[in-house]
């Protein structure tokens, strides 16, 4: 039940974060900047921030997600370890 739950959280964030192409948001100033560099016939920089926006927005994300799941799979062989010993004492 807990397998299923979790892999259906990481199917749901995979998808989420996949539909979130068109969510690129930029600062004001950075806006600013890349409007210049667009009229002026350079788009690289403008690729460049958007990346590194979503880069800084995924990276916790992903952090929480990796200690989630190490967490989930100590407190899993923990459980195992105690029932282990439970059934050998009996």
């Amino acid at each position: 039940m807990m397998k299923k739950l979790l892999v259906s959280s990481f199917l749901i964030a995979a998808m989420v974060l996949v539909n979130s192409v068109g969510a690129f948001a930029q600062c004001a100033m950075c806006r600013a900047t890349v409007e210049n560099n667009v009229s002026n016939g350079d788009v690289g920089i403008g690729a460049g921030l958007n990346f590194g926006i979503m880069y800084l927005f995924v990276m916790p994300y992903l952090a929480v997600s990796v200690v989630a799941y190490f967490w989930y799979k100590k407190s899993r062989a923990n459980a195992k370890a105690k029932q282990t010993r439970s059934r050998v004492a009996w």
